[in-house]
């Protein structure tokens, strides 16, 4: 199963936030805001705040505050600032390698996928996800419209 940490979830609820509130709003105001406990928003906004997603601003009427606004933020970006690059095995892409790496059938195989993924979540901003508005289908209503189809790179198996 393919899923996101808690911590993932939790940015995208204070980055919403950060876009509909103020310009500039404290942990504590956003945790009273959005029933995430404090301490978890101040460890995602400094999260956040190092990835270049928002700004931190000190002194009395300091906080934190969007880098760029909602339309601009798109979802991979908050995955890959909380959980790190975005790849379904570790070999995607060159990336960890494995034991059977040199045997292994799958060796590249995966990257078109990941890459489809990517895009997926790169075409999904934060202004979708607040927009109360915008309904995605359910699973009953995806089923009945068929398969997703993404635009995916030719493969070439060498024989």
């Amino acid at each position: 199963m393919l899923r996101l940490s808690k911590l993932t979830d939790y940015a995208v609820v204070v980055m919403v936030r950060l876009g509909r509130g103020e310009t500039v709003q404290t942990s504590p105001c956003i945790a009273a805001a959005t029933g995430v406990p404090e301490p978890t928003v101040a460890k995602v906004l400094k999260i956040l705040a190092a990835a270049g997603l928002v700004a931190s601003h000190r002194g009395a009427r300091g906080g934190y505050r969007l880098v760029r606004p909602l339309d601009a933020v798109p979802i991979a970006d908050i995955i890959a600032a909380i959980d790190g690059p975005i790849a379904l095995t570790a070999c995607v892409d060159g990336g960890t390698s494995c034991e059977a790496q040199g045997l292994c059938p799958m060796r590249g195989r995966w990257d078109p996928v990941n890459r489809a993924i990517e895009t997926a979540l790169a075409g999904i901003t934060l202004a979708d996800m607040a927009d109360p508005g915008l309904t995605f289908a359910s699973p009953v209503e995806a089923a009945a419209l068929g398969p997703l189809t993404l635009p995916l790179p030719t493969l070439h198996v060498a024989e």
